[in-house]
């Protein structure tokens, strides 16, 4: 009896250990994000021709990445390139906007039907107020091992890094394109990287944040340039409020095949496992909340 209390207490130990190391390795690890336009099937936007874009301009943004990835060249390179490409596709528009994805992070805004509705809304209402827009993907990761190694890391720091990355990306553009303002959109898990990066840019009045449906383990830092949504007027978000049984049970659900597809207002049929944690444009409580956010802060008096 002894005998297997000591296996069983050099087994947990070992577990122990283990999960010890990989968490400090998830926490060690970190890959820089990849900025792509909407549409164009989550290529990265790269740098064409770098003679139009002013000196200053390269050396800010040189000095921007060696602040972020310290030596790590490659990193450097990578993000200098992006941010330039990205400079030069929005030096001539009024509003940029950069979608978070929910989930491991590496889904495009085409991918997400909801939040593509949205995009598509917030693109027609900007339109209507006589406004250019750029749309972008921001992928944190990359679909594969390391990038969910890299996914868990940043979930234990809050998505520091992540946050500082983009929130330095917005605060480079609005420092060298005179009068473009950024929408950083996030759903569910992308939300806390865009709290956390309005947290970071508070000071910066031309930088605003869409979000929808946080996690319920995060406590959102409202501004008066952000919109939360944590309920899309249907039914309330399951995954917002904490709803562990509501979640387990559209789970078990969806795994033996007996939920039934939602196709409110128009929305294509789908099926949602966390109750509530779904967002359409055409959910009325969704359009209006961000239709009068839009209307409040950029309409034309």
């Amino acid at each position: 009896m002894a005998s297997k209390i000591r296996r069983l207490g050099i087994v947990i130990a070992l577990g122990l250990v283990l999960l010890l190391g990989m968490v400090v390795l998830a926490a060690s690890y970190s890959e820089s994000g990849v900025t792509c336009e909407i549409g164009a099937e989550g290529l990265p936007l790269t740098l064409t021709d770098i003679s139009t874009v002013p000196q200053s301009v390269i050396d800010d943004a040189t000095g921007l990445a060696m602040e972020l990835f310290g030596d790590c060249q490659e990193k450097c390179d990578d993000f200098v390139n992006q941010l330039l490409a990205i400079y030069l596709e929005a030096e001539d528009k009024d509003f940029v906007i950069v979608f978070n994805s929910g989930g491991w992070g590496w889904n495009l805004v085409e991918d997400s039907p909801g939040w593509w509705s949205i995009f598509n809304g917030v693109e027609s209402e900007l339109e209507g107020l006589s406004y250019t827009s750029l749309e972008l993907n921001y992928l944190r990761v990359a679909d594969s091992f390391q990038g969910r190694l890299d996914e868990v890391g940043e979930m234990l720091t809050g998505y520091q890094s992540k946050a500082k990355d983009l929130a330095c990306s917005a605060e480079f553009l609005t420092s060298h394109i005179p009068d473009l303002k950024i929408i950083l959109a996030g759903e569910s898990t992308g939300a806390v990287i865009t709290d956390g990066a309005m947290e970071i840019l508070e000071d910066n009045p031309r930088v605003y944040s869409i979000q929808t449906g946080p996690p319920f383990w995060h406590q959102t830092t409202m501004l008066d340039r952000t919109l939360v949504l944590t309920g899309n007027g249907i039914i309330p978000d399951s995954f917002c409020q904490g709803d562990f049984l509501g979640i387990a049970w559209g789970y078990l659900k969806n795994w033996f095949g007996l939920s039934e597809p939602e196709d409110d207002f128009g929305t294509a049929p789908h099926y949602i496992a966390a109750p509530g944690h779904d967002y359409w444009w055409q959910y009325p409580e969704v359009c209006s909340q961000i239709t009068n956010f839009l209307r409040q802060n950029f309409g034309i008096e």
